[in-house]
């Protein structure tokens, strides 16, 4: 307690931190704030099948992550997944289109006009998006519903003044939260978009242990003892994904002996740490954005209305969507770890620096090692991610409530650790460089970019 006291006064003390975390908690209140912002026109007492119908299935997922706004009716209905989907369709067309290739070598510029064409295409997703989402809108609504800009249009009706408002607003809404994001990527301690995604995981935990202690009291049984041996069980599996991110395998880098001036150097031993998750929790904000389509394309409706395929991979209980998801995860660990660790320059950068790999030989040969064991330890991080992130299927199993059953594991914890371990890292950075000692007694905090060469 008291090394925390201290922490948190040096924190204090580092005038660019303090101002960069106040910063950041400012515009995590906005996005709060504007969550609970009613789209215009929509009264907000008369929300009470939309919220109901978000209280399961995939739609209680989607509302997870928009932070409790997909339920009111906010203006940040839509959330940051759009944006998502669009940067997904980016890195895929950056393998298959040569364009797209050019800009990603191009370095800050090509970086610049990715993001651009990426927010373009996140606006196309939402003018499509919006619609579907004041659809399922309208048809939760009662008919005493008041619709003060087309009284005389009828209730179903969404090509009128009400509809194309909504579209406008929504797509606002998600561009505004994308603006946030960057915002606290830039001025504030980083990882803007991830950092907003976690605090609408985070707003809905209350609600989920409330609802899972009033279920073992008043309906499925248990009572407090079973809730209590279900929170020891939750901070297991919390361990165990900290290990998961935090998982690393070294390398070992011999430099060679080299004279400069009239010092030696030599017989330094370093590593390169190859991490078990090298793609952090990237591979499941991924695979669940793909796997939110089918909801898309059916217009946002409950599970419960509709048919065939629609409705097998929109039930995350079921074995198809699961099985699916667990699939997506790891091409898309290998797809991430493809595109964000590069073994020929990591061979070529070694090369450059007189450092070498005993028994393998430098260039091509180190390029093809590394990449021979970035294979073999990303296959099982890749199942045990996938693993981890279907455990809410099991957990339910035992009669754990869904909203609670999201934080066993699944997109939610999975982001939860991931994010807040990256979040302490950056912390841990300044206090570092400003010669204060780090948030840990032994070692430093392994987020999910602690890349390159360790001693």
């Amino acid at each position: 307690m008291k090394k925390l006291i201290q922490t948190i006064r040096n924190i204090w003390k580092i005038d660019d931190l303090r101002k960069r975390i106040l910063y950041t908690i400012g515009i995590l209140l906005i996005y709060r704030f504007g969550a609970y912002v009613v789209l215009p026109g929509v009264d907000p007492s008369m929300l009470h099948n939309l919220q109901n119908q978000s209280k399961q299935g995939l739609l209680g997922l989607l509302n997870m992550f928009s932070g409790g706004a997909f339920a009111n009716a906010s203006i940040f209905a839509l959330g940051i997944m759009p944006y998502i989907s669009a940067s997904i369709v980016m890195q895929l067309l950056g393998m298959a289109i040569p364009y797209f290739q050019k800009l990603q070598k191009e370095g800050e510029s090509g970086r610049k006009k990715i993001n651009q064409i990426t927010r373009y295409l996140t606006v196309v997703i939402l003018i499509l998006q919006s619609p579907a989402y004041i659809a399922n809108l309208v048809s939760q609504l009662p008919p005493e519903a008041v619709y003060p800009f087309n009284p005389n249009l009828g209730h179903h009706s969404i090509i009128s003044f009400f509809g194309i408002m909504s579209v406008v607003i929504l797509t606002a809404g998600s561009m505004f939260i994308m603006w946030l994001g960057e915002r606290i990527t830039d001025k504030g301690i980083g990882n803007g978009i991830s950092l907003i995604i976690m605090i609408g995981i985070i707003a809905r935990l209350p609600f989920a242990l409330v609802g899972e202690l009033v279920s073992r009291m008043e309906q499925k049984g248990g009572g407090l003892v079973f809730f209590v041996v279900e929170l020891a069980f939750l901070i297991l599996v919390i361990l165990v994904t900290i290990l998961l991110v935090q998982g690393t395998r070294k390398i070992p880098v011999q430099y060679a002996k080299r004279i400069v001036g009239n010092k030696q150097y030599g017989g330094v031993r370093q590593y390169i740490p190859l991490k078990v998750n090298a793609a952090g929790v990237m591979p499941i904000i991924f695979a669940q954005a793909i796997m939110f389509l089918p909801l898309t394309i059916a217009g946002f409706a409950s599970n419960d209305t509709l048919t065939g395929f629609a409705r097998v991979f929109t039930d995350y209980n079921s074995l198809a969507y699961n099985a699916t998801f667990f699939v997506l995860i790891i091409f898309f660990t290998y797809f991430y770890t493809a595109i964000t660790i590069n073994p020929n320059q990591m061979a070529e950068d070694m090369k450059k620096n007189g450092g070498f790999i005993p028994g393998v030989k430098p260039g091509k040969r180190t390029a093809e090692f590394i990449d021979n064991v970035m294979s073999r330890i990303t296959l099982p991080g890749s199942i045990f991610l996938g693993f981890v992130a279907i455990m809410p299927f099991f957990v339910r199993m035992v009669g754990v409530t869904n909203q609670f059953a999201q934080f066993y594991g699944g997109t939610s914890l999975l982001i939860l650790v991931g994010v807040v371990l990256d979040t302490l890292q950056q912390i841990e950075s300044h206090l570092l460089m400003r010669h204060y000692d780090g948030l840990t007694k032994s070692g430093r905090i392994k987020g999910r970019s602690s890349y390159g060469v360790a001693s």
